[in-house]
C-alpha cells in the first residue's frame, strides 16, 4: 500500500482536479471492462507464471539408438564403473532380475563397453530380442534379421525414452515423452510454485511438464519468401524519365518522406507535376525489380545471424515483418511479411536467410524467446534444407537473467536497432492499404539499407558492395543504376 500511496501523491502533484477526475473515469471504465483495448495486469498470470506457457524444447529428439551412448562408446566398462563411483560416491550395482524373469545368458556381453551379462537386461519385454547395457546405456541385438527398423522412432534427449505420438493436426504432429521419471519432467515439476502445484491438481493439461517435440508437415512449396507482385505500370514505358523515378525513390524511401510530401517537393522544387498515387505506382513497380536484386546480391552471410519480428498494420490489422541481419557486415538477408508469428513464417525467413551460406558452415541464430524460432530451426535441421548446421541462442526479456541472454544480448540489440530504423522509414505511410504495398516499401527499404545507406558501424560504408555504384555520387543516380542492373 505504501507504493500506491506514493503514486497517489505523485498524481496529485502533476495533475489538477479536473484531470484527476478524468483519470478516475478512465480507470473505472477499465475496471468495468468498458475499454477493451486496455486490460489491467493479470494477477493470476503473475502468480502462475508457468500456466499455459507455450514453449518449444530446445533439444531435438534422438533418432539413432546407437548415438545415445555418446562418449562412452570408446570406454571399457571397468573405466565407466570407476567414473560412476567418482560421480555418485557409490558403486553401480549389477542388474537385479526378478525371480520370475529370464536372466541374460552368460555368453552375452555389451559390444560397446564389453560389460558382462550381469550388467545387461532385456529391454523389450516378452520379445527378448533387444538388450540394454546398464553401464553405458547402449542398445544392441544379437540377431537384427528379425528386428524392426528404428529409423522412424524418436527418443527423448533427456531420458532416452521412446516418444509417443500425442496429437496430430494438418500441419504438425506432436510427440511426447511419457516417462514419469524423465529428468526434464522432474525439473519442470520442481520449477512450479505452490500455487501452480495446487492449480495443476485441477487443470493438469494447462501446464507443460513433459518433453514435447513438434514435427511440422511443411512442404517446399510453402517456403516462399514474400515478394512484390507485378503491377500494371511498366517502368520502362512511363511518361516521365527515369530521373523522376530516381528522385521519387530518393525522397520516398531514402529520406523517409510520405507520398504526398514527395509529390509536393517534385512539383514545387523540380516542376514535375505528379500525384501521390503516381509515387506509389512507381515505387511498387520499382520494388518488383529490386526484390530479386536484393536476394541475388546479399553475398555470403556471417556465422552469426540476429533475427526478430516487428509489427506493421495492413488494413488496420497487425501483420509481422521477420528480419534477419548478419552480425558483422550488417546485411539484411531476409525480410518476410506474414499475418502471423507462427512457425511457418519463421521457417521461411530463416530458410531464406541461410541460403547464401557456405557448405558445412555452422550458423548461430540469435532471437528472442518466441518458440516459433526454435521449432523452425528443428524443422530446417531435420529436413536438411541446408548443408549448414543451425545453432539457436535465445535472448529472453529486457534484463539478463541467464548466462545465454548476457552473452548474446549485443546481437539482439543489432536487430532491435534495425527494427527502429525500419519503423522510422515506414512511419510516414501511417499503415498500409494492401499487402503488396507493405511488401513493396519493405523491399525498397532493404535495397536502400543494404546498398545505399552508409552504416556507422562499418566506417560509413554500405553493408553490400556493388562496384557499379562506386562512381555515382548522388542517390537518385544510384537508384537508377540499381533499377538498370535489376531489370537486366
Amino acid at each position: 500500500m505504501n507504493k500506491i500511496y506514493h503514486f497517489i501523491l505523485w498524481i496529485c502533484s502533476k495533475f489538477n482536479r479536473s484531470e484527476i477526475q478524468s483519470i478516475i473515469k478512465g480507470l473505472s471504465d477499465i475496471i468495468e471492462n468498458k475499454n477493451p483495448d486496455i486490460k489491467p495486469k493479470d494477477e493470476f498470470k503473475e502468480s502462475h507464471p508457468n500456466y499455459r506457457d507455450f514453449s518449444a524444447d530446445p533439444l531435438p529428439p534422438i533418432t539413432d539408438l546407437n548415438s545415445i551412448s555418446g562418449s562412452n562408446t570408446n570406454k571399457n566398462y571397468k573405466e565407466l564403473l570407476k567414473d560412476y563411483i567418482k560421480k555418485n560416491n557409490k558403486p553401480l550395482k549389477p542388474v537385479n532380475h526378478h525371480s520370475n524373469s529370464l536372466s541374460v545368458p552368460n555368453y552375452i556381453s555389451c559390444p560397446c563397453c564389453n560389460a558382462p551379462n550381469s550388467y545387461i537386461y532385456f529391454n523389450n519385454g516378452s520379445k527378448k530380442n533387444q538388450f540394454r547395457c546398464k553401464v553405458c546405456h547402449n542398445f544392441f541385438q544379437l540377431n537384427k534379421k528379425y528386428s524392426k527398423s528404428n529409423n522412424n522412432y524418436l527418443f527423448c534427449p533427456y531420458c532416452h525414452y521412446k516418444l509417443s505420438l500425442w496429437k496430430t493436426r494438418d500441419d504438425v504432429s506432436i510427440f511426447k515423452c511419457q516417462n514419469k521419471k524423465c529428468q526434464h519432467r522432474i525439473d519442470a515439476l520442481n520449477n512450479l510454485n505452490i500455487l501452480e502445484k495446487m492449480e495443476r491438481l485441477v487443470r493438469s493439461s494447462q501446464f507443460k511438464i513433459s518433453y514435447q517435440y513438434r514435427q511440422y508437415h511443411f512442404n517446399i512449396n510453402q517456403l516462399n519468401h514474400s515478394a512484390p507482385t507485378p503491377t500494371t505500370v511498366n517502368i520502362n514505358k512511363i511518361h516521365n524519365s527515369l530521373d523522376v523515378v530516381g528522385l521519387i525513390l530518393t525522397f520516398y524511401v531514402s529520406c523517409a518522406l510520405s507520398t504526398r510530401k514527395t509529390a509536393f517537393i517534385l512539383k514545387n522544387v523540380f516542376c514535375v507535376n505528379i500525384s501521390y498515387q503516381t509515387v506509389l505506382n512507381y515505387a511498387e513497380a520499382a520494388a518488383y525489380f529490386c526484390h530479386n536484386f536484393n536476394l541475388n546480391n546479399k553475398g555470403t552471410i556471417d556465422s552469426t545471424l540476429a533475427g526478430d519480428e516487428t509489427y506493421i498494420k495492413i488494413n488496420g490489422k497487425h501483420n509481422f515483418v521477420f528480419f534477419f541481419i548478419s552480425s558483422i557486415n550488417r546485411i539484411i538477408s531476409a525480410y518476410h511479411i506474414s499475418n502471423t508469428r507462427d512457425t511457418l513464417p519463421a521457417t521461411i525467413a530463416i530458410n531464406e536467410a541461410i541460403k547464401s551460406s557456405t557448405p558445412k558452415q555452422d550458423i548461430s541464430i540469435i532471437t528472442d524467446a518466441n518458440p516459433a524460432y526454435t521449432s523452425a530451426i528443428h524443422f530446417i535441421n531435420d529436413n536438411l534444407l541446408t548443408n549448414s548446421k543451425l545453432i539457436h541462442h535465445k535472448v529472453t526479456g529486457l534484463q539478463n537473467l541467464d548466462s545465454e541472454s548476457h552473452e548474446f544480448r549485443s546481437f539482439k540489440q543489432i536487430i532491435e536497432r534495425l527494427n527502429r530504423t525500419y519503423k522510422h522509414h515506414i512511419k510516414p505511410a501511417a499503415g498500409f492499404n494492401s499487402f503488396n504495398g507493405a511488401v513493396a516499401l519493405t523491399t525498397l527499404f532493404v535495397t536502400y539499407y543494404n546498398f545505399l545507406r552508409p552504416n556507422m558501424s562499418l566506417n560509413f560504408k554500405t553493408p553490400a558492395y556493388i562496384p557499379e555504384l562506386q562512381n555515382i555520387h548522388n542517390l537518385q543516380g544510384k537508384w537508377i543504376k540499381i533499377l538498370s542492373l535489376a531489370s537486366c
